[in-house]
């Protein structure tokens, strides 16, 4: 690809991670969460494979492997960790600290540490999707035919 493409690649993937990952954490007051966020970080991955071309992330490919086994595990347990109660409780609710404070009546004005356990379910099906279609991406790039291109 040209000049022009690659640095506004350089720019755009930045942009596009951290705009997936307001996604994400704001996904449990706002249109979007896990899957959408992930989405739009992988959107990025799959922008830096146009520009640059597979060989460039082509040794990524086992960090993407860890990170989308890394997703699957934390969601599980993060599931398993309300068993005790019921399955998939919101174990941190209303216990203070990190995503326990209690809800307002009304409308949330937007405080991010009311939501419990979803903001980090939403951070693993976050990672596992970004993975998983970046992995997707880099793989249809690497093994697509040359009639492809």
């Amino acid at each position: 690809m040209t000049v022009v493409v690659r640095t506004i690649a350089r720019v755009l993937l930045p942009l596009s991670l951290v705009f997936g990952g307001y996604v994400v954490m704001h996904g449990h007051l706002t249109p979007g969460g896990g899957f959408q966020g992930g989405a739009v970080a992988a959107s990025g991955l799959a922008m830096v494979v146009v520009a640059f071309g597979a060989d460039r992330l082509a040794k990524k490919k086992g960090l993407l492997s860890v990170l989308e086994s890394l997703g699957g595990v934390a969601f599980a347990a993060l599931g398993f960790l309300g068993l005790g109660l019921t399955f998939f409780a919101n174990v941190l609710a209303k216990t203070g600290g990190l995503f326990g404070n209690p809800v307002p009546y009304g409308p949330n004005p937007g405080d991010l540490n009311t939501a419990g356990t979803l903001p980090l379910m939403n951070w693993a099906v976050g990672f596992k999707v970004l993975a998983g279609l970046g992995a997707v991406v880099l793989l249809f790039a690497l093994f697509g035919g040359e009639h492809d291109r």
